[in-house]
């Protein structure tokens, strides 16, 4: 890949020409080129690894919330009213039983909870209920940042 030959040339055409011998450098132009790809093709696919189901969550002045070293279990309520347990759509009848078989395998009770703004309240909280007898206790609401402070000022 990076060897080449040289050319031994002396002055005059009297002698004959030497054998070619093999090129002692190594080429790393080719290997930094190939690493300089590879580290744009990471760059710009590293955005889009974040799983996630799109919602239009409300705006409130909550500060985020610690997320432990376990990762963070989710539900999502869509716009439509389709729950869905990480990324996979769960129907309403089968949610409490999934949600104690996923807590019996699980070290903490944390769940974050995620509902689009426009979600009924009372199917939010029809959700945490299940959550609660799911096994959950520990429900976060997740929102988006920069809603209203409720002090007067817009944050």
């Amino acid at each position: 890949m990076g060897a080449g030959v040289m050319q031994n040339e002396r002055s005059g055409s009297r002698r004959r020409r030497r054998r070619a011998q093999p090129m002692a450098e190594i080429n790393v132009t080719p290997f930094v080129d190939v690493m300089m790809v590879l580290l744009i093709i990471f760059m710009v696919a590293a955005p889009l690894l974040t799983v996630g189901v799109p919602v239009n969550l409300p705006e409130t002045a909550a500060n985020a919330l610690p997320t432990d070293q376990e990762e963070p279990l989710t539900i999502t309520v869509t716009a439509t009213g389709e729950i869905q347990i990480q990324t996979t759509p769960v129907a309403r009848g089968e949610l409490i039983g999934r949600l104690r078989a996923i807590a019996a395998e699980r070290d903490g009770d944390q769940v974050f909870l995620r509902a689009d703004g426009a979600v009924p309240y009372e199917q939010v909280m029809q959700v945490m209920g299940a959550l609660n007898a799911g096994g959950f206790s520990n429900i976060g609401l997740v929102t988006d940042i920069g809603g209203p402070t409720l002090d007067g000022e817009e944050g």
